[in-house]
């Protein structure tokens, strides 16, 4: 099969256009919208263990700030581009908005292959891509969380480099950190729980029973392993697993947790026992219930919507559908929960992580999946209505309320000066 190669930000602005034109905005508030407020490029040295210096690139992009400080991720990635991170931080803009929390949208990231850094080069890495955009990011402006191949070390490293270059730690300008330094309860599970919550709820309004129900989910990295135990736990079967080496499948089901370990002690799922191997792109064609896309972006494209045999997709990546695959579903009848909505877990409990720095004052794990839970539930409702009112598919009307908001609050600001 050959790939699809599709600009995401030309992705991301093409869904913007289409929820503007059923909104009607004005074409001056479709100007401010389509483009980032803010981007940042980065070249910086880092030296490696051998003693030699290596250039890296970086980038920081902030979309929109209209509803309340930028917030977005780090990727680690050879794939990272300025165009990737602008559409993955127009993404945020609308997921913190569908979801109803104070943030505007904002992303970054590093070319670099991480599985090539050693620990130190990683920690060198980090702490001087954190100097060189401490300019825009801080508790009150611009607050990064982890993404691909981040994780809460490297949240660790960022909050105390930049708490050095204060004099004082600032534990909210960064979220996702260890809880030993002010991240929060429940903050690792948190996206993929989410993803749960509104899995729970889309099936039940499409009348897919949930018990037994047969799951396929691509990705096995912060989100995709999260998702998958979780869903387990709660009665689905996972048929499929895939990571960036290949997928395992078994009709009998496979055990979530037997795959946790199989990866902590050989690196990849490849060779799980009770499996048999299957590629990337047979994975996402799996007859099943439930298909989850939790790896990166443009994976559902026009070469391959046709053949999808999923009752329901729900995104649990960022950007993992293209337009062409998405009027494919919609003519095929099969239902996709955005992810503006789907993974929009992560960025809740690090508003809580955040709420609780500034406060000094932490709630309990309970507390947190509690209020999580009420945010996804009522938000899947909202946007639901929402398709019904207007005769939408899912990811138009998650549009149409988020667009409508950062809309709604850019205009009520104006225009400075």
């Amino acid at each position: 099969m050959v790939l699809e190669v599709v600009n995401p930000y030309e992705v991301a602005v093409a869904q913007f256009d289409a929820a503007a034109e059923k909104l009607n905005l004005s074409q001056d508030l479709r100007e401010v919208l389509r483009k980032p407020k803010r981007e940042l490029t980065v070249n910086f040295p880092v030296r490696l263990d051998d003693g030699s210096i290596q250039m890296f690139t970086g980038y920081r992009v902030q979309h929109n700030i209209a509803r309340g400080p930028a917030k977005g991720g780090i990727r680690y990635s050879p794939d990272v581009s300025l165009d990737e991170v602008r559409a993955l931080a127009m993404w945020m803009t609308w997921k913190c908005a569908v979801v109803g929390i104070p943030f505007g949208g904002a992303k970054g990231g590093v070319i670099c292959d991480p599985r090539r850094l050693s620990r130190g080069e990683m920690e060198r890495l980090t702490r001087r891509y954190t100097t060189e955009v401490s300019i825009l990011i801080g508790p009150q402006g611009d607050i990064p969380a982890p993404d691909v191949n981040t994780n809460p070390q490297v949240m660790a490293w960022m909050m105390d480099t930049y708490s050095m270059h204060q004099g004082y730690s600032v534990p909210a300008v960064v979220t996702g950190k260890p809880i030993a330094i002010g991240g929060s309860e429940g903050r690792f599970d948190a996206t993929g729980r989410g993803v749960l919550f509104v899995t729970q709820q889309a099936m039940q309004h499409f009348h897919i029973p949930f018990a037994g129900a047969r799951v396929v989910v691509q990705g096995f990295g912060n989100v995709g392993s999260v998702t998958a135990r979780l869903m387990q736990q709660a009665g689905a079967t996972i048929i499929g697993l895939s990571d960036i080496y290949g997928g395992v499948w078994s009709n009998r089901g496979i055990d979530v947790h037997r795959a946790l370990r199989h990866v902590q002690e050989h690196g990849r799922l490849e060779g799980l026992p009770g499996t048999e191997p299957i590629s990337n792109s047979a994975l996402l064609e799996l007859p099943c219930d439930v298909l989850i896309p939790a790896a990166t972006e443009n994976q559902l494209t026009r070469n391959n919507a046709d053949r999808v045999q999923a009752r329901l997709i729900v995104e649990a990546a960022n950007g993992p559908t293209t337009p062409d695959a998405d009027a494919i579903f919609r003519a095929r009848g099969i239902p996709l929960v955005p992810d503006i909505l789907a993974n929009a877990g992560g960025v809740t409990v690090s508003y809580f992580e955040w709420v609780q720095d500034l406060q000094a004052f932490f709630w309990s794990e309970d507390e947190i999946n509690k209020k999580l839970k009420q945010i996804m539930v009522r938000s899947f409702r909202a946007v639901w209505n929402k398709a019904q009112e207007q005769q939408e598919d899912l990811r138009t009307a998650a549009y149409l309320l988020a667009v409508s908001r950062v809309a709604e609050a850019t205009a009520l600001r104006g225009i400075y000066p």
